[in-house]
């Protein structure tokens, strides 16, 4: 299963986002937008939104901090 995080360090559904998926004890990768223009342009091209956080699973994009979204493709990977 492959996860990456889009965010900011600025964003605090991004940290919400991030401990949900630390108490899961699901790994990822964390991807600063902010820093990496080319992911942040990834980021816009894959789902069509600016907005953080972002989270790929398996490569569905869920915008937001969807925690049902989120746990149904966690069950699915």
């Amino acid at each position: 299963m492959k996860i990456k995080v889009y965010s900011t360090p600025a964003c605090p559904w991004c940290g919400v986002l991030k401990d949900f998926l630390k108490e899961k004890k699901v790994d990822f990768e964390e991807i600063d937008v902010s820093k990496d223009q080319e992911k942040a342009k990834e980021m816009v091209e894959k789902s069509g939104q600016m907005g953080v956080p972002q989270i790929e699973i398996n490569g569905k994009i869920i915008v937001g901090f969807d925690k049902e979204g989120i746990e149904k493709e966690l069950e699915n990977a």
